[in-house]
């Protein structure tokens, strides 16, 4: 299963980490949401130990969704050292996004 990220762990989890770090910003009541999460949760398990995969509930914690400009949801930041290296906004396949992490890999 993917991390739970919230705003108050956002940092330490996400900005701090010193492997690369994927981010779904969704919503419950999002279907587009509903589709890519479990594509998020295999990717969380086939890369851990390599990467950090989390989820961000944008209806609990909007203080990163607003600072990344997160307007649309489902949306997938990547993130390398901190910076954001990936953006997908709407559906993808699972090859797509683990496409842009073994990229950084």
């Amino acid at each position: 299963m993917a991390l739970e990220i919230t705003d108050a762990n956002f940092e330490e989890t996400v900005l701090k980490s010193d492997k690369p770090v994927m981010v779904d910003f969704w919503a419950a009541w999002c279907g587009p949401c509903r589709m890519v999460g479990p594509i998020i949760d295999e990717i969380s398990s086939e890369y851990a130990g390599k990467a950090v995969v989390g989820k961000v509930d944008v209806d609990a914690n909007q203080e990163f969704a607003a600072k990344y400009g997160v307007r649309n949801i489902p949306t997938v930041l990547v993130f390398k050292d901190g910076e954001v290296v990936g953006r997908q906004v709407g559906v993808a396949t699972k090859a797509a996004y683990a496409e842009s992490i073994d990229a950084l890999l």
